[in-house]
């Protein structure tokens, strides 16, 4: 049976403004591939990321590079022959699954495990700001059980301890997304541990990180832009303690499973994340991460409107999705 692939540019609002060490956005860009097959059809979110030099037009023209074998009955293994690690190959990917599990009747977390999948407890990401900015935003969400914090300058010592004073119970996980140097990692690391935090991510930028081999890392230290896919865990074992794994990195749910599994089995702490995208692309990777570590998927509580359906967050928790969504 043959197949008709669509594809759909689209723009969801983010409630507020947005913030890292790299810019600001107000708006969620992405790119929805949908996979019609008879009466069943798989879609799939991705979030073009400027970080890794892709476009909204660049992520579309890689998925119509691939239009012919994808509707003549591509699978996903062949799929990772035809597309590379990144954004467009995991709006694929994460429709082929889908469609697999509309056709079947069987969910997907079935292939994944035998147990059905919890609800897990996501982090809550605050934006870059001052110190005050951010330590109010900390008290506002205090009653949340993990905080992001964006983080990335040179001196970030104001805002972590103002983060720490607005949310004393809160577990506080730092990602300063590649804007710390050699110069100032130790004492960055060194408040840190005096706050309490958890988890530091990605303090240098990815390819100048050679150093977190050689110091104390009184905090565990997680990859985000230095790991893509399963090729860059062995370089990554001795500089780093977790990975974050996400899917428009990975290409895909199909190569972050095979991820997850290698990390875990090299001893890495296993943080599923997010782009700031919608519930249908926050869904594939709530099965994923169960079990993890740590987990980052509130992409669509930063938004100022979701999918409809989309998950259902309750506080922090976040469920499962429902086979109307995704899977």
């Amino acid at each position: 049976m043959s197949r008709v692939l669509s594809i759909t540019a689209e723009s969801f609002p983010i409630a507020g403004s947005f913030t890292i060490s790299r810019g600001s956005k107000t708006e969620a860009l992405v790119v929805t591939c949908a996979i019609n097959e008879g009466d069943h059809v798989g879609r799939g979110e991705c979030v073009p990321y400027g970080r890794y030099g892709e476009t909204i037009d660049s992520v579309i023209a890689q998925i119509e590079s691939a239009r012919e074998a994808i509707e003549v009955g591509a699978s996903k293994d062949e799929l990772a022959k035809l597309l590379q690690a990144g954004a467009a190959r995991n709006a694929v990917d994460c429709a082929l699954w889908d469609l697999e599990a509309k056709a079947t009747q069987v969910p997907i977390w079935t292939a994944l495990g035998d147990i059905a999948p919890s609800p897990l407890t996501t982090a809550y990401t605050l934006s870059l700001g001052d110190a005050d900015e951010m330590g109010a935003q900390a008290k506002a969400q205090a009653a949340r059980p993990v905080l992001k914090v964006k983080v990335g300058s040179a001196d970030d010592e104001a805002r972590i301890r103002a983060v720490r004073a607005g949310a004393p119970d809160s577990r506080i996980i730092l990602d300063a997304n590649e804007g710390w140097s050699e110069d100032n990692l130790a004492r960055h690391m060194s408040i840190a541990a005096e706050c309490g935090v958890s988890l530091i991510e990605q303090p240098l930028p990815a390819g100048n990180d050679g150093m977190l081999a050689d110091i104390a890392r009184p905090v565990p230290v997680c990859a985000d832009e230095s790991l893509h896919t399963r090729e860059d865990l062995t370089r990554l074992r001795s500089r780093y303690d977790a990975i974050n794994i996400k899917l428009d990195k990975t290409g895909g749910l199909s190569e972050a499973i095979l991820l997850k599994a290698e990390a875990q089995k090299l001893g890495f702490q296993i943080m599923v994340g997010c782009m700031v995208g919608t519930s249908l692309a926050m869904a594939p990777a709530v099965l994923l991460a169960q079990g993890a570590q740590f987990v980052d998927l509130d992409g669509p509580l930063l938004l100022a409107r979701d999918r409809a359906p989309g998950l259902r967050y309750d506080g922090s928790l976040v469920y499962p999705p429902e086979r109307a969504l995704w899977g």
